[in-house]
């Protein structure tokens, strides 16, 4: 059984990217208001969107020993093989009792944890497969969050994400650039960032990055890469 994680590191530290500073205190309201919201958006991001058939593409690749970092109300967990052994973290208190109403629901085994992305609190090398999904967007800290995916996934493994961001049509992306603000107050999501950009910062080493929907969402394969 992995370690639990901690969550005191945390307590004090402000949220990177953004238009103005936020505790984490009000980075997690934001996100524990807002979880209702995103559930009721579930039809038009994942069918109409086709954010589902991304998830089912990337998360049926994942092995063995598996974490969810940011799992929201347990989406991911339908798309994953039935022979993995699961382990899921969600920083929102509301989003976590939705997960796991939702992985009673499918009948599935999950141990779902209160944590932070930027501090899982797991030892190094931990998991075969790391997975996330419109995640980077909400962490606290993107690239703490990425770095941390890296530190606990297996040398051998892989991490597979499910992203979104600022699209490649340039109205489009002058559109999200004008109200990206706007999107963080409401939702606590930065919608006009660069996940691939974030994941290289993180030392991730990309294997691929297949851009859909005008180039909003990403479905990103990575490896942890080489430790400095």
């Amino acid at each position: 059984m992995a370690e639990s994680p901690n969550n005191g590191g945390h307590s004090n530290s402000k949220v990177t990217g953004v238009h103005r500073e936020f505790s984490r205190e009000e980075w997690l309201s934001i996100h524990n208001r807002s979880a209702g919201d995103y559930q009721r958006g579930e039809w038009v991001r994942e069918s109409l969107l086709s954010v589902g058939k991304y998830r089912e593409r990337m998360f049926s690749k994942a092995r063995g020993k598996v974490l969810d970092v940011a799992c929201g109300y347990g989406l991911n967990f339908g798309y994953l093989p039935h022979d993995i052994q699961l382990t899921a973290i969600e920083f929102s208190p509301v989003m976590l009792a939705m997960a796991k109403r939702h992985a009673h629901q499918l009948g599935l085994s999950v141990d779902i944890r209160e944590g932070d992305a930027e501090d899982l609190g797991f030892t190094d090398n931990n998991f075969d497969t790391v997975i996330s999904a419109l995640s980077t967007c909400s962490f606290t800290d993107p690239v703490a969050a990425l770095r941390e995916m890296r530190r606990v996934c297996k040398p051998d493994g892989k991490i597979l994400l499910v992203e979104h961001g600022r699209s490649q049509n340039e109205l489009l992306g002058w559109y999200q650039d004008r109200n990206a603000a706007q999107m963080v107050e409401q939702g606590g999501c930065r919608w006009n960032q660069q996940p691939h950009e974030l994941v290289k910062e993180a030392g991730l080493e990309i294997l691929s990055n297949k851009r859909s929907l005008l180039g909003i969402f990403h479905s990103i394969q990575a490896i942890p890469g080489k430790t400095y």
